[in-house]
């Protein structure tokens, strides 16, 4: 069995993990609609976005490999730390639910990555911003893929809009993490490589009450409850993610298709 790697945590290789490592698990949760989805169209659009995220986590995950120095790729990144490793939103690792929980979901990350990689193109870091002027397209339309749907289902049937309600109140718990800024986001901020995610909020608060505005739904108050993945304490649903992600990798060390 292959054992974990230990990774350089500085703050620049911290702030690329927190985004690569919330691509990976997004675009792992939204892979379990593959062949379950509610309509043929809608299996492959969510498959296609499932692969964008993969694309992008693995283009950032190579830069912070490169960036940590000590010869780490994008699979042994994915696949091969512990948990407490990881930096992603605990917002993405919670269990897919229901369609209309996902669509919601895809549309608060999307709106998210958004405006980040929109911010990004701008980075001192070349490689990053350069990641980012592709990224910035996908994520956009992700963004109106997702936002369509919350409409469709806020405005449907009673039972489709009990759902998305239901929805909107149960990931709405974990938005404060997203904007929480610590030394990591004033250490990328300072350096030139990206902005404190705390900047974002403001934008992101507009456009996703735009949505919810248009789906007939309100914007519920932030709760007390702070979630703490992008510090690498993660849900109970991570080791499980984890456990289907990573096996062959490490039941078959550096096998490769």
């Amino acid at each position: 069995m292959q054992a974990s790697i230990a990774i350089e945590s500085t703050p620049a290789v911290q702030y690329l993990l927190r985004i690569g490592d919330t691509c990976l698990i997004l675009g792992q949760r939204i892979s379990e609609w593959s062949g379950h989805a509610p309509i043929l169209e809608e299996d492959i659009a969510m498959s296609n976005m499932a692969l964008d995220l993969i694309g992008q986590a693995r283009a950032v995950l190579t830069h912070a490999g490169t960036l940590e120095g000590r010869g780490h790729d994008e699979d042994q990144l994915a696949f091969l730390r512990d948990e407490k490793d990881y930096r992603n939103l605990t917002l993405v690792e919670l269990p897919r639910g229901d369609f209309a929980f996902t669509v919601l979901r895809n549309a608060m990350v999307a709106t998210f990555m958004k405006l980040l990689w929109e911010r990004l193109r701008s980075s001192g870091d070349a490689e990053l911003a350069g990641i980012a002027g592709k990224a910035v397209k996908e994520a956009r339309y992700h963004q109106q893929h997702a936002a369509d749907w919350v409409v469709r289902l806020g405005d449907g049937t009673d039972e489709s809009r009990r759902r998305v309600e239901r929805a909107l109140a149960d990931l709405w718990l974990y938005v404060p993490e997203i904007f929480e800024s610590d030394a990591v986001d004033d250490a990328a901020a300072t350096a030139g490589l990206g902005p404190r995610w705390s900047e974002l909020q403001a934008g992101w608060q507009a456009e996703m009450d735009t949505i919810l505005g248009e789906a007939g739904l309100s914007r519920p108050a932030d709760a007390a409850f702070r979630s703490t993945g992008k510090r690498g304490v993660h849900s109970e649903h991570m080791g499980y993610i984890l456990a289907e992600m990573q096996h062959l990798q490490r039941a078959f060390p550096g096998g490769v298709w």
